[in-house]
């Protein structure tokens, strides 16, 4: 084939799908476009997840009308002067690029005023060829109305993903910069239902409230620290409050959101050995330093910086992180039950002391047998062996607040009570499921939850769901919930607690309306009402919980697939007393 240099058209879309992968892409240009012209107002409507309608109103500077056909330009931009200026950019906007893009592929209106003209001026622009510009009556500042996005594309058009996703991704972008301008008032509508609202009076623990609640924010931990030119403030959460993926780390370098993979190692670091294993905090961090010392001129969406002295970015947010945790984590209480428990040198009175580690101090050798689980399925003759049902234990007692022990027919077993409690209560829940009966109790007083935008539009869309399942939940406002009952086979359980841990697994799956929802929905509440680690016992509620679990169909496994015991056989133990020689 020949070669052959594209056409304007075809290069501007090629250049265009670099900048604006999705709706999200076009609203955080124009956001930022927005927050660059000093803007105090930003009101972003959407229409069928943007890509019928994006409009984005605010009162900052406006564009004079002799640059505003330029302004749509490709390349055109008030930021960048001189190649110089790539190393030390200050705004969130430089490339001149956004504008030029997003006409391209959609039909683009922009009516903008400045203060010392009497007239607005409105620009049309469509699939990338501009009108002349037209005088109009138009208030101080710009507002940029984008329809029909990918119209000229259909390529990209089709692998947008689902209308709910990609509302999700605009929540999820406006919260965040809500969060880094708590001076500005943001206003976002989705379908003309206005999903987030801020105040504007620069208090940004109350935009948390608004965001995750009031419990949650009166929780957040303050981060302050300043060294050598480098300033990290915002709130991070503490232990106690976690979630289930990385979605709620939020970092801002320098005013601009970024995915840093360095930063996040960081942040993980601070919490090292504090956070159970798959679970993360909540975090708004925002750094600010010279705009020499980092490139954001490394990504086509802006979104990934690149640092002069990564070491030291590093360092100083795990420091900072560390320092604000350790700041405010109480200090730990001994209960004075584990008084007493610690070894001390055997005194002249002793006949010698005692070691109750279990095994040799030699590493044992490969051929000998190990501990069993679930996973070990096959008897050493090669046939097949069943996990369906455990034999009939005799309770010993519990042990760290956390684990059963108890006497099998052929050996010791050692229970994780919280996996075994998820075990009983999926299987109840699933049976009452499967019959149609499950019995609900209205709560005394009804839970409020406030969600984020994208989790409440994610949960308004499994209210039926969870309805099959005994769950009376009601919308109470913008992002807000009311749960009135529950299933009576969680009574008594922190029903709020169920609600968020369920959005958090919705929002762990990117179609969340198969087949399996709801064998989730049952597995991730159970998980969440379950009995923790931590939690003493009774010997009636030991006994209670090993009789359930025995007749479970898979007693064995958790509903998520994680081991509820581990198996001690009688040989092994004979083997690390000694009492048999290695074969």
């Amino acid at each position: 084939m020949s070669i052959r240099a594209l056409s304007p058209e075809v290069a501007s879309q090629i250049a265009a799908g670099e900048v604006i992968e999705r709706p999200a892409s076009a609203v955080k240009e124009l956001l930022e476009n927005s927050v660059d012209a000093g803007a105090k107002t930003i009101s972003i409507s959407v229409e069928e997840a943007g890509k019928k309608l994006i409009e984005i109103a605010d009162d900052g500077f406006g564009i004079p009308s002799a640059e505003l056909e330029l302004a749509v330009a490709r390349h055109a931009t008030s930021k960048l002067v001189r190649s110089d200026d790539l190393f030390s950019i200050a705004t969130l906007g430089f490339r001149g690029e956004a504008l030029a893009s997003i006409g391209s592929i959609s039909r683009m209106i922009i009516v903008s005023r400045v203060e010392s003209e009497r007239e607005g001026t409105r620009i049309i622009v469509e699939g990338g060829r501009s009108e002349k510009p037209a005088k109009v009556g138009a208030v101080v500042g710009t507002i940029v109305r984008v329809e029909n996005l990918f119209y000229n594309v259909p390529a990209r058009l089709k692998f947008l993903k689902t209308d709910m996703t990609e509302r999700r991704a605009i929540d999820t972008l406006v919260t965040r910069y809500a969060l880094a301008y708590p001076e500005k008032r943001f206003k976002l509508s989705q379908e003309k239902n206005v999903v987030l609202q801020t105040a504007g009076d620069g208090d940004r623990r109350a935009i948390l409230a608004a965001l995750y609640g009031v419990d949650a924010a009166r929780q957040m931990l303050e981060v302050m620290a300043e060294e050598d030119g480098y300033k990290l403030t915002g709130f991070i959460s503490p232990i106690s409050l976690t979630r289930s993926n990385r979605r709620d780390i939020t970092f801002f370098i320098n005013g601009r959101w970024v995915h840093d993979s360095a930063l996040s190692a960081a942040l993980l670091q601070a919490y090292h050995t504090l956070l159970m294993v798959g679970r993360y905090p909540l975090t708004a961090l925002f750094l600010e330093i010279d705009p020499h010392d980092v490139d954001v001129n490394v990504h086509p969406a802006k979104a990934e910086v690149r640092f002069r002295n990564q070491d030291k970015a590093f360092s100083f947010v795990q420091r900072s992180v560390r320092k604000a945790l350790l700041a405010y984590s109480p200090v730990p209480r001994v209960a004075p039950s584990l008084w007493g428990t610690v070894r001390t040198a055997p005194s002249e009175s002793t006949s010698a002391g005692l070691d109750w580690a279990i095994g040799h101090s030699e590493p044992v050798s490969s051929d000998q047998p190990s501990v069993s689980s679930a996973q070990n399925a096959v008897r050493s003759n090669g046939e097949q062996t069943t996990f369906e049902r455990i034999p009939l234990l005799r309770l010993i007692g519990q042990i760290g607040a956390a684990y059963l022990v108890a006497e099998g027919p052929d050996g010791l077993y050692l229970i994780d009570q919280h996996a075994a409690h998820e075990r009983v209560l999926f299987e109840k829940l699933m049976a009452q499921h499967e019959m149609k009966k499950i019995p609900s109790q209205s709560l005394l007083t009804p839970a409020v939850v406030t969600l984020p935008p994208q989790s409440a539009q994610l949960l308004i869309s499994q209210l039926p769901a969870l309805k099959n399942f005994g769950f009376d939940v009601e919308e109470f406002g913008p992002n807000t919930f009311q749960v009135r009952a529950m299933p009576t086979l969680f009574a008594g359980s922190d029903s709020s607690a169920a609600l968020r841990a369920l959005v958090e697994d919705f929002e762990e799956d990117e179609s969340p309306l198969q087949d399996e929802v709801e064998k989730k929905i049952a597995a991730r509440v159970c998980k969440r009402m379950a009995v923790r680690a931590g939690m003493s016992l009774s010997n009636e509620e030991q006994r209670a919980l090993l009789t359930d679990l025995e007749a479970c169909e898979s007693p064995r496994t958790c509903p998520h697939g994680r081991p509820t015991m581990i198996h001690l056989s009688v040989d092994l133990l004979e083997r690390q007393f000694g009492r048999r020689g290695a074969r």
